[in-house]
């Protein structure tokens, strides 16, 4: 079942909102932008963005369903690989997004105190870092408030569950991070 829950959670994965909503156009935002939400955002507008958001997070929402359903106690599985199906679809060459969006969808199955609690630490960070630190620092706020975000966020997921999850999507997350850094060429 486990096997199972992987390829499923894979192949949901690989239906990347973005790809399909601007082939649904006649084009393949890839030739331009990065296929999530943001990217559609950037070429499309807010309401095909909010609409791929939606899609990609739902994917992540229902490989997780899926996997409480066939092997309870083992979503992390389901998170990992719908995370890996975005940013490697098979349906589109391997080429595909960051992963953000079904790992959150993926985190408000599997752990919703730990995703609430990190969004609303980064959310609440970044206007206060604005007003006292970042003149000083001269970092943007995001990753800044990443950067602390993160860390309470894996607080919570020890404490409130969802830890697995978390490290799954997080390292799925990384494995597309270094591929990018390390040489695929990003759309101009």
């Amino acid at each position: 079942m486990l096997l199972l829950v992987a390829l499923a959670s894979y192949l949901l994965g690989s239906l990347v909102a973005g790809v399909l909503y601007s082939r649904a156009l006649g084009e393949d935002i890839r030739a331009r932008d990065l296929p999530g939400g943001s990217g559609t955002y950037r070429q499309h507008g807010l309401a095909a963005a909010l609409l791929v958001t939606a899609g990609d997070m739902l994917k992540g929402a229902a490989a997780v369903l899926l996997a409480r359903w066939l092997t309870p106690g083992h979503t992390w599985v389901a998170t990992l690989f719908v995370v890996l199906g975005h940013c490697y679809p098979v349906f589109f060459g391997f080429r595909g997004g960051g992963g953000i969006a079904p790992l959150l969808g993926a985190l408000l199955v599997a752990a919703p105190v730990t995703l609430a609690g990190t969004v609303a630490a980064g959310l609440a960070l970044i206007p206060l870092y604005r007003v006292t630190l970042q003149r000083r620092l001269g970092l943007n706020a995001v990753p800044f408030a990443t950067a602390v975000a993160v860390p309470l966020g894996l607080l919570l997921a020890a404490r409130f569950g969802g830890l697995p999850d978390l490290l799954a999507g997080g390292a799925a997350m990384a494995v597309r991070a270094l591929h990018l850094l390390t040489g695929q060429k990003r759309p101009a």
